[in-house]
């Protein structure tokens, strides 16, 4: 099954309604980005395993930056050039994540 390439304007995505993520523009590809305070490094690289393990079933990949005490993570849609379906799912994965760390 072919990847879903149709990108989706800023409006669209804010229809989904992404808690946490906002629209960025820029001359590469477009992308959607959230930070999630982890408070400490050990909840961040959990946080990022957790993903990694996710990003691989999906075969979708987010740019993840690991800091004290955050992550930052970026989905685009690298073959479509910006935004798309595949973001908005991986997006709302990566919440569902968040939410388990830091409880």
């Amino acid at each position: 099954m072919e990847p879903d390439t149709t990108t989706l304007t800023a409006e669209q995505v804010a229809q989904e309604h992404l808690e946490g993520w906002t629209y960025e523009t820029s001359s590469e590809a477009d992308s959607i980005v959230a930070r999630v305070e982890t408070g400490d490094f050990v909840t961040g690289l959990a946080l990022v395993n957790a993903i990694g393990a996710k990003a691989e079933e999906a075969n979708h990949h987010p740019d993840i930056d690991l800091r004290y005490p955050y992550v930052e993570i970026r989905l685009t849609s690298h073959d479509a050039g910006g935004v798309t379906s595949r973001d908005v799912a991986m997006a709302k994965v990566i919440n569902a994540l968040s939410a388990e760390s830091t409880l």
